[in-house]
């Protein structure tokens, strides 16, 4: 009976193919495309069809005699049933395919057409998308700025708008605090680089057809050294694929594993299957990668600093933010911005979401405080009293504030006395008793340059009101401060701080209002860092959820070899480099160095570089031109959307096409992995399925397919694909979610987005650390279960060594006992490598510079294309044609040097020269220049022997130096500089 089931279903599917082309042009398309013979049987061949597909037409027969271009064969009838049926259990599937119980035969791109076409008739019938009363189609997408309607007529976008909820989506969430009731507007926000996405889609610099650099020549002279000069010429995919399908072979053949490198830029597109952690490492996993491991950027005083205080490793150092919303607006009393300037950074990825809430909290008399040396967006917003503190000096602040707090005991007895450790020796240190120099707000006016009166003052009413500390972009670190020589020093202090003030107690946490909306954790989508497609176990975090929701086939790379991102180059150029992996699996992790090159491993001679630009967004950015023009780096090929930064440095560029052009699936702020239930920063959950709203412009592809024809060529496309479409891989990710329970796949694919409801109130999630403040077992979320990182009874109490807060870390105190580090076990102020204390480069380069992330772009995304963006003159200011990054400069400084409002100045120091137009502004603090750090253009230009940009990559200028050697961290804002006006004019390039 089994057999005969088979035979039917065999024998049916040449009708339903037939009646598929003929009602969809689109499938009738795709058949056209290929000519082969293809056999579906079971092994011992007593049941099997053969199906002829010859232009555009397929016909089929019982027969099996004769050749077959694709075999499908099964190992048995149970097996071909499972995987035949309608809907089939993608677990069975995976199995089976994973123990050779089908095996997939022939020509791999015609092994690959035909699982696709197969697919591909299940999913050519469904509508994407609605129609508008204008005649538009209505899409939707997802960005890093947040999701949008796409509207689209003719096959071009017309318009993007922010999504307006419907009466139908789930309701929104309500708190009550003082008497009042607060509910979020129904609707999404959008931060401005989401906005210019279609002028970004259309830009003048998008990469629309593969390209081979003039004087490359991959059988001859390969001339490395003219990397960034020589130019291009268009040619052909085939040719293209051919070169560098050519070159990896090459690779492994000639230098063996290891030779072959893959870099990313700092993000890049939003979704689940096109994204860096999944298709690309699935990809690289193919073909054999060293691995270009980032530092933790995001969070790096918080990862090598924050963490040994209190445990928390799987957050990578990051205060959690549960329930602070709620508790911030019920209790708090006042709220210290440090740092922290949520409304430019949006929480990474959550737009406009908190402004509201914050707006709330000033609704209700919450005081504001803001300790920057720049009056920021939130600061200008909110209002309240600015402390313009000199750049890396934020520790002896903070430390002088805990002085008072000693001295006229306005801390926690009892909270320091049960739930911490360390104290008596820190308190020591703060009072001088154990150096002879006490920590008094008149030793801090000295380095930071607050008053000490104000100083006292701040101490004083922080330590009688119920405060919140908002640090870093989230509220809870990131960023800011962090990524300076004392940023470790600067985080230790934020959490030293909130330790003596009782962590935990009602109104007394971390948090700006960006996080923690009481949205529903339970439901579930992954994110992003979850692993999508990839299915490696290792490097993302698809062991947690979603490998056992979305069953695929596993893969790994095979090379263990590792370089840190931070020494590329030095690797490159000088053949060797070291550094100290970020892992959340431990805090003890970080302590072990790893070198390269790895024994046994061949060393880089290939470069395979993805995504959005490096420059800008790496320290001292000259040394990857340097890096790309050595002799010993052979080959470079860039997959990219837009011609910046690393692309000018290619051999082969191969043109990707942006998210509107291609399918994915997403949820709006949700990162995953080390940064669980990000969404929580959102007002709504919205799960967004991101429409393929037009076609590739020219001849770029989506990265998926890009990657798809290079592993085809090499055999590995069925691997890579299993047969699916980037709509089928986002169906797999659909039904592995939570999403099926309340809505069907084709409902979803025509609307577009879902609001996942709001936790009822009584679910609504505990607030952090509470738990602890109130001595009971943790109830908050965990990333992962991790039970060994506690030492006493799970969930009781912290995952440190003493299961308390530590003042002075155990894990510190082991690795440096006796304190001689940068990175001490006591949190001694040491100043800054590079800044006041530097007297001799004080001298030449007066002005410390500081570049955080600008609110328009993300990263490079957004700049440098002729967007919109370059309309706004807080971004960029057009001067004699070109559009010139901003420096804000005070009126005092820029009156010394006689430069006036948008003048073009000249920003050096030893390591670049970088030409802005001046912002002068009272804004930023006397002494202190501030510009920003994303600047998708690198335009240098060489002007009287010397290198000068005029693109506004400040990272050209920043150090490449570790905040402590035993550490793989930045610190960009431990820069000093010198302007001066300029006045030549932008020359053309070479």
């Amino acid at each position: 009976m089994k057999r005969l089931i088979v035979r039917v279903i065999l024998f049916a599917l040449t009708p339903m193919l037939k009646r598929t082309a003929a009602k969809h042009p689109e499938f009738r398309a795709a058949l056209k495309k290929y000519d082969f013979v293809a056999q579906i049987k079971l092994k011992d061949g007593s049941v099997g069809r053969t199906y002829t597909i010859r232009e555009g037409s397929i016909e089929s027969t019982s027969s099996l005699a004769g050749p077959a271009d694709v075999q499908m064969i099964f190992h048995d009838v149970d097996t071909a049933l499972s995987m035949l049926k309608p809907n089939a259990d993608m677990a069975e599937v995976v199995h089976a395919a994973k123990n050779f119980k089908v095996l997939v035969l022939g020509r791999n791109e015609l092994v690959v057409a035909f699982m696709q076409l197969l697919n591909r008739s299940q999913t050519v019938q469904l509508t994407q998308g609605t129609t508008t009363p204008d005649g538009c189609a209505r899409f939707t997408t997802n960005t890093n700025a947040g999701p949008l309607f796409i509207y689209v007529k003719d096959g071009r976008i017309v318009r993007v708008t922010p999504i307006e909820l419907e009466a139908g989506d789930a309701s929104s969430w309500t708190i009550e605090a003082r008497g009042r009731q607060f509910t979020p507007e129904r609707r999404t926000t959008v931060a401005p680089h989401g906005l210019a996405l279609k002028s970004t889609v259309y830009s003048e610099q998008r990469l629309q057809y593969p390209m081979k650099r003039v004087d490359f020549d991959p059988k001859g002279e390969r001339n490395p050294q003219n990397r960034g000069k020589s130019g291009y010429v268009r040619i052909s995919w085939d040719e293209a694929l051919s070169i560098v399908t050519d070159e990896i072979k090459r690779q492994k053949q000639v230098h063996g594993p290891g030779s072959i490198a893959i870099q990313t830029g700092s993000h890049h597109q939003w979704g689940n299957v096109g994204y860096y952690l999944s298709a690309l490492l699935r990809f690289g996993n193919l073909i054999g990668f060293t691995r270009v491991h980032p530092n933790p950027d995001s969070w790096e005083g918080w990862y090598w600093g924050a963490q040994h205080h209190f445990g928390n490793s799987m957050r990578v150092g990051i205060a959690g933010n549960y329930g602070t919303t709620e508790d911030c607006l019920k209790n708090a009393e006042m709220m210290v911005f440090w740092s922290s300037d949520p409304e430019s950074t949006n929480g990474a990825y959550a737009a406009y979401e908190g402004t509201q809430r914050r707006l709330w909290a000033k609704q209700l008399g919450i005081e504001f405080v803001h300790i920057d040396p720049h009056f920021n967006p939130t600061a200008q917003l909110l209002g309240g009293k600015w402390f313009p503190i000199k750049p890396t000096t934020d520790p002896a602040l903070a430390i002088a504030i805990m002085y008072v707090w000693i001295t006229e005991e306005l801390y926690d007895r009892d909270y320091v006395a049960n739930r911490t450790t360390g104290f008596d020796e820190w308190r020591a240190y703060v009072l001088g008793e154990s150096d002879g120099v006490p920590k008094t707000p008149e030793w801090q006016q000295l380095e930071t340059g607050i008053p000490a009166r104000e100083v006292r003052a701040l101490a004083r009413k922080w330590g009688t009101k119920k405060t919140y500390l908002a640090v870093g972009a989230a509220g809870g670190g990131f960023g800011g401060a962090c990524r300076s020589a004392t940023g470790a020093q600067w985080a230790r202090c934020m959490v030293m701080l909130m330790a003596m003030r009782g962590w935990g107690k009602p109104g007394i946490n971390f948090g700006n209002l960006t996080t923690d909306a009481p949205v529903d954790l339970a439901f579930y989508f992954p994110g992003y860092a979850d692993g999508g497609i990839s299915g490696d176990l290792a490097w993302t975090a698809a062991a947690v959820n979603n490998y056992t929701r979305m069953p695929h086939v596993l893969s790994m790379n095979p090379v263990k070899q590792i370089v840190p991102r931070q020494r590329l180059p030095e690797a490159i150029m000088e053949g060797s480099a070291s550094g100290y992996l970020w892992d959340g699996t431990s805090t003890e992790a970080q302590f072990a160095p790893f070198t390269y090159p790895m024994a046994g491993y061949s060393p880089i001679r290939m470069l395979y570089r993805y995504g959005t630009s490096t420059f800008s967004t790496i320290v001292n950015s000259s040394r990857w031109e340097k890096m790309y023009q050595h002799e010993s780096l052979e080959f470079v090929v860039c997959q990219a959307i837009w011609n910046e930064g690393d692309a000018q440095f290619a051999d082969i560029i191969l043109p990707a096409c942006t998210q509107l052009e291609r399918t994915d699936i997403s949820e709006w702020c949700n990162p995953g992995g080390y940064l669980p239930h990000g969404f929580n920063h959102l007002n709504h959950r919205v799960v967004v399925m991101q429409h393929k709203c037009i076609e590739p412009l020219g001849e770029s592809k989506s990265d998926y397919q890009i990657f798809l024809d290079i592993l085809t060529r090499m055999g590995l496309g069925a691997i890579f694909s299993e047969g699916c479409s980037e709509l089928d891989w986002c169906k797999r990710v659909f039904d592995s979610s939570d999403l099926p329970k309340h809505i069907s796949w084709s409902d979803f694919l025509k609307k577009g987005y879902y609001v996942v409801a709001p936790a009822a109130d009584g679910a609504r999630p505990p607030v952090t650390m509470r738990w602890f403040a109130e001595g009971r077992h943790k109830d908050e979320p965990e990333p992962a279960p991790l039970p060994s990182q506690y030492s006493g009874e799970f969930g009781l109490g912290l995952p440190t060594q003493s299961g308390k807060f530590e003042f002075i870390p155990q894990t510190l105190t082991r690795v440096d006992p006796k304190g001689l580090s940068l990175r001490p076990p006591l949190n001694r102020y040491i100043p800054a490598w590079e800044g006041a204390h530097s007297t001799e480069l004080v001298r030449r380069y007066p002005l410390p510079l500081i570049t955080s992330h600008t609110r328009y772009s993300f990263h490079t995304q957004a700049d440098g294309k002729n967007s919109f963006l370059n309309n706004v003159e807080d971004h960029r200011v057009l001067i004699d044609g070109h559009h010139y990054w901003l420096l804000r400069v005070h009126p005092h400084d820029a009156a010394e040097r006689g430069i006036t409002h948008h003048d073009l100045i000249k920003v050096f120091n030893d390591r670049g020269i970088v030409i802005c137009a001046a912002d002068v502004s009272p804004l930023v603090a006397r002494g202190v220049v501030k510009s920003f750090e994303s600047s998708a253009v690198y335009a240098v230009r060489i002007i009287n022997g010397e290198r000068v940009d005029f693109g506004g990559c400040m990272n050209t200028l920043t150090p490449g130096r570790s905040q402590s050697p035993d550490t793989e961290s930045m610190a960009p804002n431990s820069c000093l500089v010198q302007i001066e006006r300029w006045t030549t004019p932008m020359p053309e390039a070479a």
